[in-house]
């Protein structure tokens, strides 16, 4: 009896372990081509006036990648606005990118990553 505990409390580490390693794999990167890279506003209300709204502009980017047969069109917004994108980032160049459900992770020169919400996701032939 002691013996079934102790085999069948092994095997439920073993499996638990298991499942730790089959979770914690990341999707690796894959050389992509941007298609474009912009810079944009969007508009905020702070607060309110007597009904009159108080708003400021607020940079972010919208980057258009392609990776294999499908675009993906994210956006990043900056922690502050003299915050930019790397510089090489032109549409044509290779870059790195990992995909996930909702992020695209795109990888920068010095080896760091941006992490942009996946607005929309479309074919190269609707592209055009």
């Amino acid at each position: 009896m002691v013996r079934r505990c102790h085999i069948a409390f092994l095997l439920a580490v073993v499996v638990v372990l298991l499942l730790r390693c089959l979770y914690a794999v990341e999707r690796s990167y894959q050389t992509a081509t941007l298609v474009g890279v912009q810079q944009k506003h969007g508009s905020r209300v702070l607060y309110y006036i007597v009904n009159t709204p108080v708003t400021q502009e607020d940079p972010f980017y919208q980057v258009s990648v392609q990776l294999k047969n499908t675009i993906y069109e994210g956006e990043y917004t900056p922690r502050h606005a003299a915050e930019s994108l790397p510089g090489n980032w032109k549409p044509g160049e290779s870059i790195q990118a990992r995909i996930e459900k909702h992020f695209m992770f795109l990888k920068r020169p010095d080896g760091s990553e941006l992490q942009f919400v996946i607005v929309k996701r479309i074919s190269p032939a609707d592209n055009h």
